[in-house]
């Protein structure tokens, strides 16, 4: 067993923040030659789950906005009925006119406004005809039914992506799908409230996450999380008899938990998995240490109590860069010295190593290189 520092914990220990099947390896599928477009970001309101779709039909034209009226110019004085012996009236013109350096400046009507700089930012999103707005509701057969989803935006590198895994918007919401979506908010707070009790009542030891009523389902869905499996028949049949309906209830894990609910993260960020990520990539042990981080749980892992979705990120970048830098420990001999491989500092590229005649040296990770299996370091 191997503990790493006095205030770390062992890797043993750490394996209840892992998810199941987080030592597995993951296999990364490259894009196929041409995606459909234009492909967007689709976001299921009741389980912030995110996914890539596409549309065929056609875009809806927005709403012209009502004609705005001029402003009316304020009336200048008449200077020719000035009574004799009083000063003349300040004009209201250029700074300085009149005598009144602070004077104000008449808006002229006819003016075209100067451009903003939020409409000259070069990252600003492109409004087109053609494509669906940001936040605009679709309907989609999702894997939990026919429901309403939000477009998220535009995607245009989607990275490693499947074929199957892109969805179809089926169709624009309509009025009447908004009005429905509004009153299926309030029903589905009704609907939270009697499962809960219901639950309550049979004593059973889950916990209710949130309630869905789908658009053109009858159907309600209910997400709960539990520490093993609960047999809830009886509470279904509860529900039924109250609702008039399917009822589906759905064990999440606390994952999921976290992803509905939301929260804040320790990069004072909104949790990844609440407004980010688009799947939950399992997250080992083996990820923190190759990124050199400090084993300990508190600050490794979220507020769901699994480790950080963010240490999937870069896991990647760190294992492709160490295929070229030896490993803490390695040995070589440069310069008739047997040196070893101390601290690997991967982002900045940098390695220390430390010699017999007791020299300490940092070098570039460029300057390694493998021949024959053995590790040699170039000069400058």
């Amino acid at each position: 067993m191997t503990r790493y520092a006095d205030h770390d914990m062992t890797e043993e220990e750490l394996r209840h923040l892992e998810d199941e099947g987080a030592d597995a390896e993951r296999r990364e599928t490259r894009p196929p030659s041409s995606l459909p477009w234009p492909l967007y970001r689709l976001a299921i309101e009741h389980s912030h789950e995110t996914f890539l779709a596409v549309f065929d039909g056609p875009v809806p034209k927005p709403a012209a906005p009502e004609p705005v009226p001029a402003p009316e110019a304020p009336p200048i004085p008449d200077l020719s009925a000035t009574p004799a012996g009083e000063p003349a009236a300040e004009t209201a013109g250029e700074p300085g006119v009149g005598g009144n350096p602070e004077a104000e400046r008449i808006p002229d009507p006819t003016a075209v406004p100067e451009p903003t700089l939020e409409a000259a930012r070069p990252d600003a999103p492109e409004a087109g005809p053609s494509t669906l707005g940001v936040g605009t509701y679709v309907l989609v057969s999702t894997r939990y039914g026919r429901d309403l989803c939000r477009v998220m935006g535009l995607i245009r590198s989607p990275g490693y992506v499947s074929p199957e895994e892109i969805a179809r918007i089926e169709r624009v919401a309509t009025p009447a799908d908004l009005e429905r979506k509004t009153q299926n908010a309030e029903k589905e707070r009704q609907a939270f409230k009697v499962c809960q009790d219901r639950i309550a009542a049979r004593h059973l030891p889950m916990k209710l996450v949130s309630a869905h009523y789908l658009l053109e389902e009858p159907k309600v869905l209910f997400f709960f999380t539990a520490d093993s499996r609960v047999d809830f028949r009886e509470l279904v049949k509860d529900l039924v008899s109250v609702f008039k309906m399917r009822i589906e209830l759905r064990q999440i894990g606390v994952r999921d938990e976290a992803r509905v609910t939301g929260g804040c993260g320790v990069c004072g960020r909104v949790l990844c998995c609440h407004g980010v990520t688009d799947k939950l990539v399992p997250v080992s042990i083996k990820m923190a240490k190759d990124q050199n981080l400090s084993l300990n749980s508190m600050k490794i892992s979220g507020p769901c109590g699994r480790l950080l979705c963010c240490l999937a990120y870069e896991f990647g970048f760190y294992r492709e860069a160490r295929r070229s830098i030896p490993p803490e420990g390695a040995r070589f001999q440069w310069e008739g010295v047997v040196f070893r491989v101390t601290e690997i500092n991967v982002p900045a590229g940098r390695v220390r190593i430390s010699g017999e005649d007791g020299r300490v040296l940092v070098v570039d990770a460029s300057r390694f290189s493998q021949v024959e299996g053995r590790w040699a370091l170039k000069s400058e």
